[in-house]
């Protein structure tokens, strides 16, 4: 049944006039027809079945029930990753969505290819919320994850929350693999770098900052594969993947 976020107050029995990009997408993209079955979620947890209305050029969903299903992953993963170019980002956003992170933090670099004025990383911020968005419809999660502001990561890495207490770094001269760890007792914070990797300045800025070098294997992973490949080994051996 097609999904799509709302962001509106979602409530059984109430009709939901759909945004009009929503609206646009259900009946144009997906042929949908009056009467066909849809899901909204509005990021509370929960999820909504209604029945699609379409009046004119108006859509509206009607709610007919609310559920909760549990599809967050036990192990928390946030992701502090270096901006990468074009479509490398998107991907990196939408695919760790779909493995289970928390929430993003976009790191401008040393090593960052694109560069990015006031007004473009705004559109750029706007664009990945999207991308996270569009995910969440696709794999079934009804919490988003937040995407916060670009930091700069030397600024960022002085200033990491105490509350994050696993903090690993992808390095390929890391001298620790995923599998030689213990579980983390809460949430833990994964930093990737851009094209090229992360800076020695930063990489010496992270350490000091209490990051711990992990390798993934010996073979060196671009940027839209590193962080996925360790999300992904992180919930093989610690979440919901087991």
């Amino acid at each position: 049944m097609p999904r799509f976020h709302c962001d509106l107050p979602l409530v059984p029995g109430r009709l939901v006039e759909l945004p009009a990009d929503t609206a646009r997408h259900a009946t144009g993209a997906l042929r949908m027809r009056d009467g066909d079955g849809l899901t909204l979620f509005n990021g509370d947890g929960a999820e909504y079945a209604g029945v699609l209305e379409l009046r004119g050029s108006l859509a509206f969903a009607r709610l007919t029930a609310r559920s909760d299903p549990q599809r967050e992953s036990p192990l928390r993963i946030v992701l502090a990753q270096g901006i990468s170019s074009g479509e490398r980002m998107d991907i990196t956003l939408q695919k760790a969505v779909e493995l289970g992170v928390v929430s993003i933090q976009p790191l401008m670099m040393r090593r960052t290819v694109v560069k990015l004025s006031d007004e473009r990383a705004e559109r750029r911020l706007r664009h990945w919320r999207g991308v996270v968005i569009a995910a969440c419809e696709q794999c079934g999660r009804n919490h988003v994850p937040g995407v916060e502001e670009i930091r700069d990561a030397s600024v960022w890495l002085r200033q990491v929350p105490q509350d994050y207490a696993y903090r690993f770094l992808l390095d390929p001269g890391g001298e620790t693999g995923l599998g030689e760890l213990p579980a983390p007792d809460g949430t833990a914070l994964l930093l990737a770098g851009p094209e090229g990797g992360l800076d020695p300045v930063e990489r010496d800025v992270a350490i000091r900052a209490g990051f711990r070098r992990i390798r993934l294997g010996p073979r060196i992973l671009r940027t839209e594969t590193a962080a996925l490949a360790a999300i992904a080994a992180m919930q093989s051996r610690w979440g919901d993947f087991r």
